[in-house]
């Protein structure tokens, strides 16, 4: 079973980069960009299609930085607090009611 999954996992792999290879190849002419003020950029559409890809990651990573940032210390706290109370002496057990 597991040399199935690991099979059908390298067969996506293989599907998905072929289909990018094939997607890279039918768009090989030339696209346009135009920028403000005059500039323009001239490539290749694939590279056009690949750079705002890699433009998109980057603005998404960097959103959210804050959010990982404050998830680190919001953890390190707690484990602060889990590692101090693992030190504190055990409280004794309470007698039941009634026994």
């Amino acid at each position: 079973m597991k040399h199935i999954a690991w099979l059908f996992k390298w067969l996506l792999k293989a599907a998905i980069f072929f289909t990018l290879f094939a997607f890279a190849l039918n768009n090989q002419h030339d696209a346009t960009v135009r920028f403000f003020f005059g500039q323009q950029w001239t490539a290749p559409l694939v590279l056009v299609v690949l750079s705002a890809f890699a433009c998109g990651l980057v603005i998404g990573v960097l959103g959210m930085v804050p959010r990982w940032w404050t998830h680190r210390r919001a953890a390190a706290r707690a484990q602060r607090a889990a590692a101090a109370l693992a030190k504190a002496e055990p409280t004794p057990a309470l007698p039941l009611h009634g026994t």
